[in-house]
C-alpha cells in the first residue's frame, strides 16, 4: 500500500520521511497551520529523497502559482481541495506545459466522503481523487460509504487515519493512504509514528 504523509514544514520532518521510505510527501500551500511558503517549500524539496513524490496541496490558487511551483521542480502533482472545476483543472493542465515540461501536472482532485458519490466527476481531467472528511479536519467520515462506490481513477483515502485505524482503512483497497495529523505527536510530525504507519501500509502490500 502506497502512503503520503502530509503537512511537511520543518527541515526534520523531511528526515523523517525520508527514513520512513513514504511514496508521497504533502506540502501545504492553503491556508493551515502547515502551510509553508514557496521559498521553505523549494528549501524542503532540495532535501528529499528523490524517490519520493512531492505533492502540492492548494485551495483555489492561482493557476500561475502552481505552475511555477511545477516548473521549478518543487511539486510534482497539484492536490486541490476547493471549489476547481473541470475548466479551471484543464486550464491548470495547459498552463503546466513548457518550460521543460513535457507532461501537463498531474492532479488530485478531493471530493468529501459525505458527498459520495455525487462528487465523484471530473474524471476526464484529474489523475487522482482524494477522499477526506474536510481539508485538514483530522476527523474520519463514515467509511462505509466506501464499500458501493466505483472509482474511475486512482484514489486517496484521508481523513483521521492514524496507528490505531490504518489497517481498516486499507481493508477498502485505495491507491494509497493519506496521512497529516495521524503522523503528528503535540502538532508536529512524529518519527515514530510515521516509522509503524509505513511499517504497516508497507506490510499491506504483501497481503
Amino acid at each position: 500500500m502506497r502512503i503520503k504523509i502530509c503537512g511537511l514544514s520543518r527541515e526534520e520532518d523531511i528526515d523523517y520521511v525520508n527514513e520512513a521510505g513514504v511514496d508521497y510527501a504533502g506540502f501545504v500551500f492553503a491556508n493551515s497551520r502547515r502551510q509553508v511558503s514557496h521559498a521553505l517549500a523549494m528549501q524542503l524539496r532540495r532535501r528529499l529523497d528523490e524517490g519520493i513524490v512531492p505533492v502540492g496541496v492548494f485551495v483555489n490558487a492561482l493557476c500561475e502559482d502552481i505552475v511555477a511551483l511545477y516548473r521549478n521542480g518543487v511539486i510534482s502533482i497539484a492536490q486541490l481541495h476547493g471549489t476547481e472545476d473541470g475548466e479551471y483543472i484543464a486550464r491548470l493542465k495547459e498552463a503546466s506545459l513548457g518550460g521543460g515540461n513535457v507532461e501537463p501536472i498531474p492532479v488530485i482532485k478531493t471530493i468529501l466522503g459525505d458527498e459520495l458519490p455525487k462528487g465523484i466527476g471530473l474524471s476526464s481531467q484529474i489523475d487522482y481523487y482524494l477522499v477526506d472528511s474536510g481539508s485538514g479536519s483530522g476527523k474520519t467520515f463514515d467509511w462505509n460509504l466506501l464499500g458501493s462506490q466505483h472509482f474511475s481513477k486512482p484514489w486517496f483515502l484521508a481523513g483521521g487515519i492514524n496507528v490505531d485505524n490504518i489497517e481498516r482503512a486499507m481493508s477498502f483497497n485505495p491507491f494509497a493512504i493519506d496521512i497529516s495529523s495521524g503522523a503528528e505527536k503535540d502538532g508536529v510530525k512524529d518519527l515514530e509514528k510515521i516509522l509503524r504507519l509505513v511499517t504497516v501500509a508497507k506490510k499491506g502490500n504483501a497481503l
